[in-house]
């Protein structure tokens, strides 16, 4: 039995997820499936996926859903029942991990808690110049790379150059609180089980955090990885935002948070 489930979110985004999975292909942490979910991609998904399985012996589950929108909330929760490890990493496939990311969560895991890590975005330029030989030698995660391919200086650096005590210390002090945050955090599956996932009337627009603040209500404590466990997230439109969504998910989440919610009638069972 794996370790850890690693459940990735996709669609029609062939390019960027090719790149993901050279990043996971060379983590030091070598016992863990990915479980796909896919919200209805094309056959180009699944061709890259065959390809993978074949050719870097990767453990892929391919789990999808028909083209209906944007039901994200739903795939993810098929995917947390189709996972095999007692442990769920949840990343999104525009997000590359650094060969660590992986030993980081494994090492960091801990009964009653869940962990929260964070991205680093990068601008459109430098997502496009990226290629499978920066991903394998870690360039994309180097930062001198990084500025001589045009990134801008920013505390926000310190996420790629922080470690040992550094990325301790500041992920005890940053005052970012610890969430749930779908393009990096994990958790126990029986814990994401016992609260229904997702809930599956939210559309774009903190559907992840709104896990997590089950999570917390169900009596699971918050724990900051967000300088330790390193991904870099390349750049995409997001037609999918709309006001509207943003408005509804906001009102789910304040309701959860108002009635200290631990459970949904709109997740992995329904009712």
């Amino acid at each position: 039995m794996t370790d850890i489930s690693v459940i990735i979110s996709t669609y029609n985004s062939e390019a960027w997820l090719e790149n993901v999975f050279w990043g996971y292909s060379c983590q030091t942490f070598k016992n863990f499936e990915i479980v796909i979910a896919d919200d209805g991609s094309g056959p180009k998904t699944k061709a890259l996926i065959d390809k993978f399985r074949e050719e870097q012996g990767l453990d892929i589950n391919h789990v999808w859903q028909e083209d209906d929108g944007f039901q994200k909330s739903m795939i993810l929760n098929k995917s947390i029942v189709a996972c095999k490890s007692e442990y769920i990493v949840m990343s999104d496939g525009d997000c590359i991990p650094r060969q660590d990311f992986l030993e980081v969560h494994q090492n960091n895991k801990e009964t009653g808690c869940f962990l929260s890590g964070g991205y680093f975005m990068l601008p459109m330029d430098i997502s496009k110049a990226i290629t499978k030989d920066d991903i394998l030698k870690g360039h994309c995660f180097n930062l001198k790379w990084l500025q001589r391919n045009g990134l801008k200086s920013s505390f926000k650096n310190n996420k790629l150059t922080a470690s040992g005590f550094k990325s301790k210390l500041l992920n005890k002090f940053t005052p970012t609180t610890p969430s749930w945050n779908g393009h990096n955090a994990s958790g126990w599956k029986k814990d994401i089980v016992a609260i229904n996932g997702f809930d599956e009337r939210m559309q774009y627009g903190g559907q992840d955090r709104e896990l997590g603040e089950r999570l917390v209500n169900y009596g699971i404590k918050p724990k900051q990885i967000r300088y330790s466990a390193i991904c870099v997230h390349l750049d995409h439109k997001r037609g999918y935002k709309t006001p509207e969504s943003m408005a509804k998910n906001r009102a789910i989440r304040d309701e959860t948070k108002s009635e200290n919610k631990k459970w949904t009638a709109s997740g992995i069972k329904k009712g």
